[in-house]
């Protein structure tokens, strides 16, 4: 392709893949020259994915694909390309007489060793690199503590994130409107996913629209795995297909149940953000003197759902099938992980990361060791969950379990540790482990 005479300015797509309200976007369009958009499959993630069916790879395809022909309809192409980031700039500026770029931020270690590195690149050559807030309400140091340090519990923080939504209007950026000020150009062709080593799975595109009738009783019924009582929008929360605005404006109107979740993600990322040792480290230090027992025969046996613990087994099939896992299971596997085996929670972080189609490392990271016991206001280290409880509460009527255990019946698999012979080992274990420890 031809050098062209006129500058662009490029706007780099990554977990905000959508065309409204899309604050970098937005920023993008309103400049001085015309936007040429891009995305990178990035070389650096996809070489650590060892899964070359990664349904999330085949999610971001898929949405590349929407979004260009949106555009081509605009007479105007998504630049995609297959390389490393920096590469992939080095490529777009042989290309195009580049005069800014733009983006939206991202808060994972990888991701500002990542933007640094192409800041660096455009700062040598002058040219300025923008980046807006889009994925979160408030993000890194905007929810702190009246002594600028940043909470550690959550409640205190919900409490001054509300206060500040309350004081603040919600900014909506409505990208869609200036879509004329893209550059046009012939289009492009998109790589195709088996030339990147990966299989395109089929992959039914879940609705973006909010079911007002869902949030609106979500406090009630987002326990129960057999209905749908949540609101299936935590793939496209992570990869940006709907807006974070759009959703606490109806979250703040609907239920504060549902905004407490979406709360829960930003403290998630304020925590990672501030604190990145707990990427491999429990944030209580002390924690990291557990002695875990790591049974490999038994984490095996949890990874692909043959506990015998039926509500356990179900949610792993259904990770394990779906990429999905209803919340409150995740929180059952994870206790029944981290206290009836015994394995150390970064086993399962690491297997959810694999699996996971809404992977996001904050949330990820922190609910795993929220259920372990170590985490930032984590569930203290006696509450291990009874799966038989927990399933005559929430799946009483067996539905979710005889979903997903296509082979179930009551003379289920016998279950690999006895419950009351596993909670007292874990205390047991736990109260030595950290009783010369400290936070």
């Amino acid at each position: 392709m031809e050098k062209r005479e006129n500058r662009v300015s490029v706007f780099w797509f990554r977990r905000d893949l959508r065309l409204f309200d899309n604050h970098g976007l937005f920023q993008a369009l309103n400049g001085n020259s015309k936007v040429l958009p891009i995305f990178i499959f990035d070389k650096n993630i996809l070489e650590t994915l060892t899964d070359k069916k990664d349904k999330r790879v085949s999610f971001i395809h898929h949405n590349l694909l929407r979004i260009e022909n949106e555009l081509n309809k605009l007479g105007s192409s998504l630049w995609v390309i297959h390389d490393t980031p920096l590469a992939a700039f080095q490529l777009i500026f042989s290309t195009f007489d580049v005069s800014d770029v733009y983006t939206n931020h991202d808060y994972e270690p990888y991701a500002i060793a990542r933007d640094k590195e192409i800041s660096d690149f455009l700062s040598a050559k002058n040219i300025s690199f923008h980046t807006s807030k889009d994925q979160v309400i408030f993000e890194k140091d905007e929810v702190m503590k009246n002594d600028g340090k940043p909470y550690t519990i959550f409640t205190p923080y919900s409490k001054v994130w509300k206060q500040k939504l309350m004081e603040s209007k919600i900014t909506f950026y409505e990208s869609e409107n200036h879509l004329t000020n893209l550059l046009a150009v012939q289009k492009f062709r998109t790589p195709l996913l088996e030339e990147m080593g990966f299989e395109l799975l089929p992959y039914h595109m879940p609705s973006t629209t909010v079911d007002e009738e869902i949030i609106s009783h979500y406090d009630q019924t987002r326990n129960f795995p057999a209905i749908r009582g949540t609101s299936q929008l935590s793939v496209h929360l992570r990869f940006g297909t709907v807006s974070i605005r759009k959703l606490v404006a109806k979250a703040n109107e609907l239920n504060e149940q549902w905004l407490n979740e979406l709360i829960w993600r930003e403290f998630f990322m304020m925590i990672l953000y501030q604190f990145p040792r707990v990427i491999k480290e429990s944030f209580k230090k002390k924690y990291e003197n557990i002695l875990w027992r790591n049974n490999e025969n038994e984490f095996d046996l949890w990874c692909k759902g043959q506990t015998g613990y039926p509500i356990v087994d179900a949610g792993m099939r259904e990770m394990n099938e779906t990429g999905l896992m209803h919340n409150r299971v995740r929180m059952i596997v994870a206790s029944f992980l981290t206290k009836h085996l015994l394995i150390d929670w970064r086993w399962g972080e690491a297997y959810f990361a694999e699996k996971l189609l809404d992977y996001e490392l904050s949330s990820n990271n922190g609910n795993w060791q929220w259920s372990a016991g170590c985490g930032c206001d984590a569930a203290p280290y006696f509450r291990i969950f009874n799966p038989e409880e927990q399933t005559k509460k929430f799946d009483p009527e067996l539905k979710y379990i005889r979903k997903w255990i296509k082979d179930y019946r009551s003379e289920y698999l016998t279950p690999i540790v006895e419950h009351s012979f596993a909670r007292k080992r874990a205390l047991d274990i736990y109260k030595i482990s950290i009783a010369d420890g400290s936070n």
